[in-house]
């Protein structure tokens, strides 16, 4: 953010009057009809300047001087006329030197040469090519050539390449602007790749050293990261104006610049590398504004900060600030806007701030305040902007809210009570979402017609709200009611429209019907109405939203077929409804993204165009249908899936090899269909796969092992279960799981797989602890190897105890015969284990003892023998874990064991370390009961089969009473 306005502003006003000054000169001298002024030499110094450039608009199309009209001012050089006519020359009255040349904004493009017949010009003392295109030239040595120059403005002229020494040598220079400031693009949010201009040590040290009298220095945009910020503690006292802006500044910022005796503007922004601290003391200068976001200026803002009585502007974002808010703020009487947000302040808001009468912008959003809002009924008379959001503030609302701004930014807080009546008709945006407000929506709001932006998600906003009290919006851009209790009503007779709407979400609220007026709204890109109450048939005549994008209807009640799709659509759900019929209509949407139509009564097969559009569709969901037929095989090079979910369908025959196109797919879920064939070897062409779930299918054979192995680095989650494979375990495959081997937990907050884009969460169906579950959102770091109810035969290989992140390994119900390895017992993740329903001999190994998080273990129905291991977590297992192994004995069973009374292994280990066990099993039964899982994820685990009560929502509770 630019906070140097107000100097720029008093600069535009004394160059205009410096501008009709030249002309009423001029003026004049042409009335009484005197000689030229202007020497020959001069004028044609001047013309071969002209020729060396070609006239561009779009060379000025940074020009941001509001008051200066952006045109080709040499269009007017011409021979034969007076050079002190010229537009942007200025000459002495007496001698006829030109004195000052002013070309800014005037649309010259093309190389500036090093030896330009401008430089003849030896009497300039001010000299302005600002905002021209001079096409990354170099600055040259001869700019410092000049020693009557005063002023130097090359802001934004693409100059590039190393400031020169000879800038130094200007010893009479007042005025030095060379900053380039990169234009952000608004439609990427890129900024636009500029000219670097770089300026040395060197170089500063002699403009530090010679420009004594130099007040303002403007130096924004230029590579300064090999300057130590000390070289500027000896700049001219006089100095009134320091921009430093984006200059890629590296270290401590010397204090004493904050305390110059004449400074008004002090700008440092967006350099993140920029360390040090504010005066502690005795701070006092005729600072206006002081900006120095983006920096890494630290420390707690000083009680000195008040002294500064002339400032008005304080511009302070994204710094590493701590500490309470100085009461002393409120002595700053002529501040106009204060920028606080993305620090680490803490404790209330002062109530002093409710002096600054002058306020107009007040942002303090992204810390940690607390508390309520100062309250006063005559605070802030001429404040405009709010924004406080994303803090800790809670109370009720101040009155002054509901009177002066425009703007309120109020989310993300913990404020409580009702939203009173706004008095303020102006406002614009209004966004109180994810606070603790109660009751109605206040009436007030159908007022506001100036209303761009309308947030009130995430409350607890209750009562009937007829949507039809929005209808005198017509500069609403924004609605989002989403996630309250309101029931919402639509008088779906009516024929208003609101004109410039473009996202609406009223998900998770009480809506019946789908609102009819939306579909005058030609501008909508984005509508979600997910869990709501909308039954019936989707409106035909959806498909004339031309610029809707994102469509999100999941989870309500609708019925009846697919209506065809507006055709720019990018993000459709219309997970867990009732619509039944085919899904052919989704082949007019070449622009999907996102395709969702899971849960619901679809039929028919899976249309040969989904494979045709894959270039753009990244995840297909349509699990739990009634499709049947094959997979497309029609899936293109280029193809850009991520995820490919056709869990519980009826499909059948081989898969089809074209998948392999697909290079981004990351979890592929075909589990619980007819689906048959070999094991699909070309996995090993999907490099970022980390979920495969074939569970349930009628797969066969042998898993042989590829001729070349390759790894699979990624793959974490395999569910092969429910099959007819046979022979030995896949133990290629298995050494080759590198995504199940070194997974790190670094301790931050738990991530997800998904579109982040949308955020939307892939999911997956397998089994988990002895039951079918659906994962609704996968964990980055979850693991899991199912390889049950098959036919696989031979021992367990000792290489799956190399798979350390493992969190679930069932290999139960095959053919497995010989020890349980006692290399399991590096699977130091693993939760559950079960190996029931084998052939499996020998003793349980004591080395399992070690697996410290394994909350569910089975090896019922094998052909084990000796004691079972005890102590640790085998004394939560009950009877059930062990059935079917006559050879066994110890607790939990009835039979003991011949040499019960002796310790066990571990016992002793552990008391000659001096370990601490004496607290009992019950308690470590406490601690290994619930395993990772259940204590991040088990929010998000649907059960499919015995649910437990407490697992039923009331959406579902409610589904189930129709």
């Amino acid at each position: 953010m630019r906070f140097y306005w107000p100097i720029l502003c008093l600069q535009f006003i004394l160059s205009a009057l410096s501008f009709r000054a030249s002309l009423s000169s001029s003026s004049s001298s042409s009335s009484t009809s005197v000689p030229y002024l202007c020497s020959h030499t001069q004028s044609s110094a001047l013309i071969l300047f002209k020729t060396q450039f070609s006239i561009n608009e779009t060379a000025s199309k940074d020009c941001e001087y509001p008051h200066i009209k952006s045109y080709p001012k040499t269009n007017s050089w011409k021979k034969g006329l007076d050079c002190c006519l010229w537009d942007g020359v200025t000459c002495d009255n007496i001698t006829g030197q030109v004195i000052g040349l002013d070309l800014s904004c005037s649309w010259l493009s093309g190389t500036f040469p090093s030896n330009s017949r401008l430089f003849h010009l030896s009497h300039l003392q001010k000299l302005d090519l600002s905002f021209n295109d001079f096409s990354k030239s170099r600055i040259s040595p001869s700019f410092g050539g000049f020693p009557s120059l005063t002023h130097l403005d090359l802001t934004s002229s693409w100059f590039s390449g190393p400031v020169p020494y000879e800038i130094s040598y200007l010893s009479k220079l007042v005025s030095l602007y060379l900053s380039y400031r990169p234009i952000l693009d608004i439609v990427s949010g890129i900024e636009a790749p500029g000219p670097t201009l770089k300026l040395e040590t060197c170089t500063l040290n002699g403009i530090v050293r010679n420009l004594t009298k130099v007040r303002e220095v403007y130096l924004d945009g230029i590579d300064m990261s090999s300057v130590d910020p000390n070289s500027f503690m000896n700049l001219s006292a006089s100095l009134t104006s320091l921009s430093l802006g984006g200059c890629h500044l590296r270290g401590s910022f010397p204090d004493n610049l904050f305390n110059l005796p004449n400074i008004q503007s002090l700008t440092l922004d967006e350099n993140p590398n920029l360390t040090g601290q504010f005066p502690k003391s005795n701070w006092t200068s005729p600072l206006e504004v002081l900006d120095a976001s983006i920096t890494s200026l630290s420390g707690e803002l000083p009680e000195s900060l008040g002294n500064l009585k002339s400032l008005r502007g304080l511009g302070l974002v994204g710094c590493n600030l701590w500490g309470p808010i100085p009461a002393s703020l409120g002595n700053l009487s002529q501040l106009s806007f204060l920028f606080l947000s993305w620090n680490h302040f803490s404790g209330e808001i002062p109530s002093s701030v409710t002096n600054l009468t002058q306020l107009g912008l007040l942002v303090l959003a992204s810390n940690q305040l607390e508390g309520p809002v100062p309250d006063n009924l005559n605070a802030f008379p001429n404040l405009g902007f709010v924004d406080l959001s994303h803090n800790l503030l809670s109370g009720r609302t101040p009155s002054w809210f509901y009177t002066n701004p425009t703007v309120l930014e109020l989310g993300n807080n913990q404020f409580t009570g009702h939203i009173d009546e706004f008095q303020n008709r102006c406002l614009e945006i209004l966004s109180l979402n994810n606070n603790s407000f109660r009751g109605p929506i206040p009436s007030s709001i159908s007022q506001l017609v100036n209303l761009t932006i309308l947030d009130l998600s995430s409350n607890e906003l209750k009562g009937t709200i007829s949507l039809d009290m929005f209808s005198e919006l017509q500069n609403l851009q924004q609605l989002d009611l989403s996630s309250n209790a309101l029931l919402l009503c639509s008088n779906n007779t009516v024929s208003y429209v609101l004109p410039n709407l473009q996202f609406v979400n009223l998900s998770s609220n009480i809506l019946h019907e789908f609102p009819k007026f939306l579909l005058g709204s030609k501008k909508l890109e984005s509508l979600d109405l997910h869990s709501n109450f909308i039954e019936g048939d989707l409106p035909i005549s959806m498909s004339e939203l031309v610029s809707l994008r994102f469509l999100c209807l999941s989870s309500n009640f609708i019925e009846g077929d697919l209506p065809v799709l507006p055709p720019n659509i990018r993000f459709l759900s219309v997970s867990n409804n009732s619509l039944s019929g085919k899904i052919s209509d989704v082949c007019n949407a070449k622009s999907l993204e996102i395709l969702d139509l899971s849960r619901n009564k679809l039929s028919g097969a899976i249309p040969q165009c989904i494979g045709s559009f894959s270039r753009s569709l990244t995840s297909l969901n349509l699990k739990m249908n009634k499709l049947h037929g094959t997979i497309p095989p029609t899936f293109a090079k280029g193809c850009a899936l991520e995820n490919l979910n056709l869990n519980s369908n009826h499909l059948e025959g081989p898969l089809t090899r074209s998948i392999t196109n697909c290079k981004h797919l990351q979890v592929v879920d075909l589990g619980n269909n007819k689906i048959n064939g070999t094991f699909p070897h070309w996995i090993h062409a999907l490099p970022e796969l980390q979920v495969l779930v074939l569970r349930s299918n009628k797969f066969q054979g042998p898993i042989h092992s590829p001729k070349s192995p390759r790894p699979l680095p990624k793959l974490r989650i395999v569910d092969l279960s429910h099959n007819n494979f046979f022979g030995p375990l896949p133990t290629s495959y298995i050494q080759n799981f590198k995504g199940m081997m070194n997974i790190v937990d670094d301790g931050k907050a738990a991530t997800y797989m998904g579109e982040r884009s949308y955020s939307y969460d892939y999911s997956v169906s397998m089994a988990f602890k002895g039951l079918e579950v659906e994962l609704v959102k996968i964990l980055t770091i979850f693991t899991s190897l199912d390889l049950s109810s098959n036919n696989f035969e031979g021992e367990i290989p000792r290489v799956i105890g190399e798979l350390g992140s493992l969190i679930g390994l069932n290999l139960s119900h095959n053919n497995l015969c010989g020890r349980i390895p006692p290399s399991l017992r590096n699977l130091a993740q693993l939760e559950w284990l079960d190996l029931s329903s084998n052939k499996l001999g020998g003793q349980i190994p004591m080395e399992l003892l070690d697996l410290t998080f394994l909350s569910s273990f089975n090896v019922s129905y094998n052909q084990l023998v000796g004691p079972i291991p005890q102590g640790r977590q085998f004394n939560t297992f009950e009877n059930g874990s062990y059935l079917g192994n006559e050879g066994l004995c110890g607790v939990p069973l009835s039979r003991g064991c011949n040499n019960e009374s002796q310790p066990e292994p571990w016992m002793k280990a552990n008391k000659e370390e001096g370990s601490k066990l004496e607290f009992g099993w019950k308690v470590v039964a406490i601690g290994y009961g619930f395993g990772f899982v259940f204590g991040v994820g088990m929010g998000y685990v649907f059960l499919r089969t015995g649910k437990p009560k407490w697992f039923v929502t009331l959406f579902e509770a409610r589904r189930r009473r129709r």
